[in-house]
């Protein structure tokens, strides 16, 4: 609010005021990234070697981000100090969508695409509370990895995707329902069929027929 304390005061000092009183909205929301997840294979677990530093960037309880994780996974594991430890062999591609999913789950405001988000519990429902535009959503369960991820979806079968954004490593990202699909050497905007090639959970890898 602007108090104006003198009828006397030129147009250009209330403007002045005005400005200096607007909060400008930072650049670093825009931009806002979180580190690149630090894949390794030991023996028969896959490491995720940055756990700490990625879960710090999202603001979030690591238990909440290791549990989402594993359920995608369909696997078990532990947190070793800055490190999560999962049993099997993955690799870092899957990983890598693994995350991207949660932030669009758990991070992402999709009102305003913002990580300026809290999570609350209302009852047995989690709610996505953005700090920037005050807006909120359910945040709905994703279906268990041994569930089929919808219909005609299964390895082989060739779908039509709309490219939406792109990965960190530069696949084109698609959504189809609450799956992602991932589709090398494409751009935002393309209108794509492709062949699904491998189904993890709610991830789905194609390859272009």
């Amino acid at each position: 609010m602007i108090y104006i304390t003198s009828m006397d005061e030129s147009y250009e000092s209330l403007l002045h005021k005005a400005y200096e009183q607007v909060t400008e909205p930072t650049e670093e929301t825009s931009r806002w990234t979180y580190p690149e997840p630090r894949v390794t294979i030991e023996g028969k677990t896959t490491i995720l070697d940055n756990f700490t530093d990625i879960v710090s960037a999202f603001r979030r309880d690591p238990d909440h981000l290791m549990k989402y994780i594993l359920g995608e996974l369909g696997t078990a594991g532990k947190l070793d100090g800055n490190r999560a430890i999962f049993n099997g062999k993955f690799e870092e591609s899957l990983i890598n969508a693994i995350i991207t999913s949660y932030v669009s789950d758990y991070i992402t405001c999709s009102e305003c695409g913002k990580p300026d988000t809290h999570l609350v519990k209302e009852g047995r429902v989690q709610i996505l509370m953005c700090d920037a535009c005050g807006s909120h959503r359910p945040v709905r369960k994703r279906k268990a990895r041994s569930e089929p991820v919808g219909a005609n979806l299964e390895v082989g079968a060739i779908i039509e995707v709309t490219i939406e954004n792109l990965s960190r490593r530069g696949d084109g990202v698609a959504k189809i329902g609450k799956n992602i699909v991932y589709v090398s050497k494409s751009k935002p905007g393309q209108t794509l069929k492709v062949k699904i090639v491998r189904i993890s959970g709610s991830i789905i890898f194609t390859e272009r027929p």
